[in-house]
């Protein structure tokens, strides 16, 4: 485990690694649409660690890509009243995207700014 980050992402914070895929709620993308997670909290790269406040804005990208989209397991409800003859049964499966973590990268600090 070379590098690892904390991310904010559908909602949840996830420890994610390079070259892993981890599955979040559904995005609105399509399978092989290549994007960034900008909403890190924590970086640990090469024996320094980075903490945000609350995030790392600009210092850190983190590419990923969409795999594919699926379902989560079935969840099942079951909720019964006691001598009263009512049962009911309920489902839900969750919406997935599955993505893949192609790399943890610090940006340099090469490129210049210009104020007007």
């Amino acid at each position: 485990m070379n590098s690892y980050a904390i991310v904010k992402a559908s909602g949840r914070q996830l420890w994610v690694e390079e070259d892993r895929y981890y599955d979040l709620n559904k995005l609105a993308l399509q399978p092989g649409d290549t994007f960034t997670l900008n909403q890190i909290l924590l970086v640990k790269q090469n024996g320094s660690v980075e903490i945000g406040k609350p995030f790392l804005k600009g210092k850190f990208t983190i590419e990923a890509t969409v795999l594919r989209h699926l379902s989560g397991s079935k969840v099942r409800v079951y909720k019964m009243r006691p001598k009263k003859k009512t049962r009911k049964t309920a489902g839900f499966k969750a919406k997935l995207t599955r993505i893949y973590i192609n790399s943890i990268r610090c940006v340099s600090d090469v490129a210049s700014t210009c104020y007007f």
